[in-house]
């Protein structure tokens, strides 16, 4: 079963009100694309780079929004229905 819903954590809605324009459009996309296709259609989409975290972050994953910014995010549950959950949008540590 795939995963259609997608929901932003306070964090990740307070980083978006800082963030450049374009980066919150891109995410934007990817809520859209979720909504509308499912989580796994969307992560075949290259120019998202979705990929699985390792060491501390083992468990989530990361979107690219540019070449400077990610979006993490988890599956979790509410209530039956299972969800994306954004925890994080911010600049990415080189």
């Amino acid at each position: 079963m795939d995963i259609f819903k997608v929901i932003l954590s306070k964090p990740a809605k307070r980083a978006l009100l800082k963030m450049p324009l374009h980066i919150v459009r891109k995410l934007q996309s990817w809520i859209d694309d979720v909504e509308d296709a499912g989580l796994s259609e969307t992560r075949k989409i290259p120019g998202y780079h979705d990929e699985p975290l390792k060491g501390n972050r083992t468990g989530q994953r990361s979107i690219r929004l540019s070449k400077a910014y990610r979006a993490i995010y988890i599956i979790d549950q509410e209530g039956k229905i299972e969800i994306v959950k954004v925890l994080e949008v911010s600049k990415h540590d080189y």
